[in-house]
């Protein structure tokens, strides 16, 4: 049996922002474009489509890496492995977070197409 508990592409960084809306605004004059503004986080895509999840202080979302797999089977199998539930998100996306190395969060997220 191997010993990699999961693979996938890191997809995001998450980080805390104390004020979001004006990150977001600093994010775009770096050539990030929105994906997602919710009240509680927001998503920034660059042109290469790496994600910046940004955090504001009533997130209930911890800082992360988002490592993104292919396929719903994927997930499933490292959260099995992981034992952690993985959760359907409003934005069509599924995931668990975990940790990493250092006691570091993983979040190991599905986009369904």
């Amino acid at each position: 049996m191997s010993d990699i508990r999961f693979s996938g592409t890191v997809d995001h960084l998450a980080v805390k922002t104390d004020d979001m809306l004006r990150d977001v605004e600093e994010y775009k004059k770096l050539g990030f474009s929105v994906e997602t503004v919710y009240e509680d986080w927001a998503m920034m895509r660059d042109s290469n489509g790496f994600g910046i999840a940004l955090l504001p202080p009533e997130s209930k979302h911890p800082e992360h890496i988002g490592m993104k797999v292919e396929t719903l089977e994927e997930l499933t199998a490292a959260a099995e492995r992981e034992k952690r539930p993985i959760k359907p998100h409003r934005d069509g996306t599924s995931s668990f977070y975990t940790k990493g190395i250092g006691g570091n969060i993983v979040e190991l997220i599905y986009y369904p197409e």
